[in-house]
């Protein structure tokens, strides 16, 4: 590969930012197309260059005994080409190469055979993959549980994370997270709270049915009510190393439901213990429906 023959094209927009780099094949002597960048909805605008170039003609030659090896993938495969991805404003148009600034610092390996197609192709279906990761969903708690009463509040939290996920797509490596944002509780009886930010969390057992929390719910009506949450999870996304993109969509994913029992609470004066008469009001072997 003749990588100081490389060449740079670049077209700006307001929105997004293409680029597509080209290098002379080592065997064919063409100019090979080797990356084309279509970021959206980003402060910064993306490319890469040759881990060893000092100029936008030049390559360091004291740079090479040190440069990254990107052997093939697979016997028989091709070899990687050692990059570095940088970033500046879309605001600044035409950035010469001293005012582009490393994302990481750190040289990576870029591989595919038509690389001008590899970034817009995963872009395309990223958000189909996204939604396909074995992303857990978590748990929906209360508190009291597994019953409550009528009338106090119960309080209700969610506890789902921020997963990482190591894919291969389209031949590359890519690096998804998965981040929870909002979050919909449906409490069982016909009435729901969000999409809200907050997750909600536990509460001291003495403030139980006394303390209502910004995600705890009052039943009216005794039974069994199957609860649960709804997370969204918001992701990125990166290719090879480079920098992360937001991908455009969400993750919605409801946890299992938990039933809660709701009971009420009754009152009465009583003549005996449980000690003489078992039977007796409120006594462990006395029933009454809920």
């Amino acid at each position: 590969m003749a990588s100081d023959q490389n060449r740079t094209s670049s077209s700006f927009g307001q929105h997004s930012m293409n680029l597509i780099a080209f290098t002379v094949d080592g065997e064919s002597g063409k100019l090979v197309p080797k990356l084309g960048v279509n970021v959206d909805e980003d402060p910064n605008q993306y490319m890469y260059d040759l881990q060893c170039r000092v100029e936008e003609d030049a390559i360091g030659m004291a740079c090479l005994p040190g440069e990254l090896q990107c052997p093939p993938k697979e016997p028989g495969g091709e070899e990687g080409i050692p990059i570095v991805w940088k970033y500046a404003p879309k605001a600044l148009q035409n950035p010469t190469w001293t005012q582009w600034r490393p994302v990481n610092g750190q040289p990576v390996c870029l591989y595919d055979a038509e690389p001008q197609n590899v970034l817009a192709n995963i872009a395309a279906r990223i958000l189909s993959d996204f939604r396909q990761l074995p992303v857990n969903a978590g748990e929906l708690s209360a508190q009291p549980f597994p019953h409550t009463l009528r009338g106090g509040p119960t309080n209700f939290f969610a506890n789902a994370t921020e997963q990482t996920f190591d894919v291969s797509i389209l031949g590359q490596s890519v690096h998804l997270v998965a981040t929870p944002a909002s979050y919909t509780f449906n409490f069982g009886d016909g009435t729901s709270l969000g999409p809200t930010p907050i997750s909600g969390g536990p509460i001291p057992e003495q403030e139980w049915l006394s303390e209502a929390t910004r995600t705890s719910h009052v039943y009216e009506q005794t039974g069994d009510f199957p609860a649960t949450v709804t997370s969204s999870f918001t992701g990125t996304y990166s290719v090879n190393g480079g920098p992360a993109l937001p991908i455009n969509g969400t993750l919605d994913l409801a946890t299992a439901p938990r039933t809660i029992q709701v009971w009420t609470t009754e009152t009465a004066l009583v003549a005996e213990n449980c000690l003489n008469d078992p039977t007796s009001w409120a006594c462990p072997r006395w029933s009454t429906p809920r």
